[in-house]
């Protein structure tokens, strides 16, 4: 089996991808014609969009990891937007479609945070438990155990040009929060 990760390649995720199966990896734009040479298409911290174009090449759904609690916090700097709006955390891993982050749901799981936490370690924290649940779960999503479900209309989304930015990561979630 052929898997084609999108994103950065120093993580758990493509570890466990190119140690089981033939793994393909870049972190620049595709074209959609090469999606075909792959049965799956996984990505995570891929900084570019998938068009229509992308999605009509690939053979199964495109697989996306996201380190929010869908539908809330789409888009960029999901931790951040979870503790300024206060909305729920945790991790999703669904199909991508045309919209941002509006793919259906294939597995996700609330994240519990202590009252200590910093931007820094809550994201830390997220993005070892979105591994964990793609690692643990791959399997069953590609045997097609595990099927997609529609996401919940309304939640939130947000652009880079959004984020106000931080003086640090260390600054404490409870500093932020409204």
């Amino acid at each position: 089996m052929k898997i084609l990760y999108l994103g950065p390649n120093n993580n758990n995720v493509y570890d466990f991808l190119n140690h089981s199966y033939k793994t393909s990896n870049t972190e620049e734009k595709i074209i959609p014609e090469n999606l075909c040479e792959f049965d799956w298409v996984v990505s995570y911290g891929y900084r570019h969009i998938l068009k229509k174009e992308h999605i009509n090449s690939s053979k199964n759904p495109i697989i996306n990891l996201h380190i929010s609690y869908l539908p809330w916090n789409k888009g960029a700097d999901p931790n951040y937007w979870s503790w300024v709006n206060n909305t729920p955390k945790g991790v999703t891993i669904h199909t991508i479609n045309r919209g941002i982050d509006t793919g259906d749901i294939f597995i996700q799981k609330e994240v519990n945070f202590n009252k200590d936490e910093t931007l820094s370690s809550s994201y830390n924290k997220l993005k070892k438990e979105i591994e964990s649940l793609f690692i643990n779960n791959f399997e069953n999503i590609i045997k097609g155990s595990i099927l997609p479900q529609t996401q919940p209309q309304g939640g939130s989304l947000h652009y880079i040009k959004d984020f106000p930015g931080v003086e640090s990561w260390d600054i404490k979630v409870k500093n932020i929060t409204k």
